[in-house]
């Protein structure tokens, strides 16, 4: 509970630089066109417009391919351009009030990250050995490759050795070069694979000359609160609401949807955890629907409940992607966008408005950032919820999957501040249309 006070108002839009600005699928010497990142500064106003506080990047360093390869933690990858524009797009999104967030991928390298070439090189007596899980076979010397520990069964990325002060001493010095350049965060890639009580060592050390740096850990499943507390970080992604979602509305069935609410709020006794519908690594959500009508749905869920909400870009546009496992399988949920918003299709601005909406409703209440939900009404296809923190504030937010109008509580006196809802003030009721939503307060 000790994150940095100006995440109580952080919303993010989360943009996959490389396929964002339509990189090459690998590194190459030349690009086809330089200084791509400032292909982004067009998009701040618009990230604005949408609501967002702030801009959450993949990954921007020097990489193999997919950038979650990383072969230069200190430089930009040339595809998408220099340092120097790093800054410039670090100014452009302060200047509008955006903060940065920047995804480290310190589990794991790429094969042609210095360190272990070096090993490469070397043999058994290189200097950065101990950075890495080696197994080197009998007599080996300079110019042998050993075998080495890697990410689940992924060869070509070669993962680090936790245990060695070495690699700490790389990761706070990483940490705190993007940081001093305009950085205001780290999300941790693959968090769960790391130990701890890294994390707990190299946040503190960088907390202790940045102390407003926030931290938040990709953790896709087990003891959330745990993991956070002890790695000393501020937030993890929250896997398990994102399954809720589109699970409970696929299956009509909200009570799965309302058991994840309960388990939410038992995080929220402790942190605040980064809620999201999408992301670089999943089928987006209008894609996971299989009524893409119950979009609204799930987005009045992701922007009420508390937490740190993050929209992944394109989402809000209700942009379609299936995440397949095989080799490309990512293309399609990391697309290249247009180069400024004036090219997007007018199909998507329906969705862009329900979003824009919601975000405005939590940006008035910014106090659901830690608000917990109270199950009010519940059956397969109606729920409705009061969520709220200690004093007089609460909403109460509706959803109707069902083909019939339902009445909900709506106790108080409320209005309708987004979506459907007929106010009954004598009754204290309310009425969904048959497969609405609403937001009363």
């Amino acid at each position: 509970m000790n994150e940095p006070a100006w995440v109580q108002h952080a919303i993010w839009w989360h943009v996959y630089p490389l396929g964002f600005i339509g990189a090459e699928k690998a590194a190459t010497a030349e690009p086809a066109a330089m200084h791509r990142l400032l292909d982004l500064v067009p998009w701040l106003d618009y990230a604005v417009e949408l609501g967002a506080s702030g801009l959450a990047l993949g990954p921007v360093f020097a990489s193999e391919t997919h950038g979650y390869d990383t072969t230069d933690y200190f430089r930009i990858d040339a595809r998408l351009g220099t340092s120097e524009d790093f800054d410039t797009l670090v100014r452009e999104a302060h200047r509008r009030g955006l903060r940065i967030l920047l995804d480290g991928v310190f589990n794991h390298t790429g094969r042609s990250f210095t360190p272990f070439q070096d090993v490469l090189t070397d043999g058994p007596g290189a200097a950065t050995a101990s950075w890495f899980t080696l197994d080197w076979p009998d007599g080996a010397g300079p110019g042998t490759e050993p075998g080495y520990r890697d990410f689940e069964g992924h060869h070509h990325l070669v993962a680090l050795n936790h245990d060695e002060p070495a690699v700490a001493d790389f990761v706070v010095d990483v940490m705190e070069h993007w940081l001093r350049r305009g950085a205001d965060g780290w999300r941790l890639d693959a968090a769960y694979a790391v130990p701890a009580r890294f994390w707990a060592s190299v946040t503190a050390r960088v907390h202790a000359s940045h102390p407003d740096a926030y931290f938040v850990g990709e953790y896709i499943h087990g003891d959330y609160a745990s993991e956070v507390r002890d790695g000393g970080l501020d937030s993890a992604t929250q896997y398990e609401l994102w399954k809720a979602v589109w699970s409970s509305l696929n299956d009509a069935n909200l009570f799965e949807l309302a058991a994840a609410l309960e388990r939410h709020n038992a995080l929220l006794g402790s942190f605040a955890p980064l809620t999201f519908l999408g992301n670089h690594d999943v089928t987006r959500i209008a894609s996971r629907l299989t009524d893409p009508a119950l979009l609204p749905h799930a987005v009045a869920v992701l922007l009420t409940v508390g937490g740190t909400p993050s929209i992944y870009y394109g989402d809000e546009q209700g942009y379609r992607g299936i995440k397949e496992d095989r080799a490309g399988g990512d293309d399609d949920v990391r697309p290249l966008f247009p180069p400024a918003p004036g090219n997007l299709s007018p199909v998507g601005r329906p969705v862009f408005d329900v979003h824009q909406e919601l975000i405005g409703v939590r940006r008035r209440h910014p106090w659901l950032h830690r608000a917990r939900t109270e199950v009010l009404q519940l059956s397969n296809e109606v729920l409705a919820y009061r969520v709220a923190v200690e004093g007089p504030e609460a909403l109460v937010v509706a959803l109707n999957l069902s083909s019939d109008a339902q009445p909900v509580p709506a106790t108080g006196p409320l209005s309708v501040l987004a979506g459907q809802a007929t106010l009954d003030a004598s009754s204290g009721r309310a009425t969904l249309p048959p497969r609405a939503w609403a937001v009363l307060g």
